[in-house]
């Protein structure tokens, strides 16, 4: 490591949707918004189209499609939830585009969900956005607000 190399660098985690990024606490779901699995953001997608938070590996999609885990090169494990209780579509509305173990970069499309559909079918369409390994983070902040799918940044932490 030299002289001026900071350990402490803050990462950050993008907008895996388009749409305004909200508190976790604002999820309509107790276990994301009592932060039981993990702590970061909620998304209000006004897109259907997801892609990478973070550069990383695809550890996990569900057979159900409506999440994604994945693990940042730095060893952050993001979960990505598309929408609320919408394992119960079996996998209807949505469409993947990335298998397990393959390496992505920040901003790669990962999946599509029909807004409409998922909407029409009675669900909530905020899709949480949250690290699951807090443990192995420092000075986590959210960024509420608009936010630009692969470009803005809504969760900053250091390792």
């Amino acid at each position: 490591m030299g002289f001026f190399t900071r350990k402490d660098k803050t990462e950050k985690i993008l907008a895996p949707q388009s749409g305004k990024a909200v508190s976790i606490t604002e999820v309509p779901d107790p276990v994301f918004s009592g932060k039981v699995i993990g702590d970061g953001v909620g998304i209000q997608p006004n897109s259907g189209e997801v892609f990478a938070p973070v550069s990383g590996t695809v550890v996990q999609v569900a057979h159900t499609l409506h999440a994604i885990g994945l693990e940042s090169d730095d060893g952050v494990e993001v979960l990505v939830h598309l929408g609320i209780d919408t394992v119960k579509l079996k996998g209807e509305g949505f469409t993947c585009h990335v298998k397990e173990g393959q390496h992505v970069n920040a901003g790669d499309k990962l999946m599509d969900m029909d807004l409409d559909l998922i909407a029409d079918r009675g669900f909530s369409t905020v899709s949480p956005c949250i690290i699951t390994n807090l443990d192995s983070v420092k000075d986590l902040q959210i960024f509420p607000g608009d936010a630009v799918a692969g470009e803005t940044a809504v969760i900053t932490y250091r390792k």
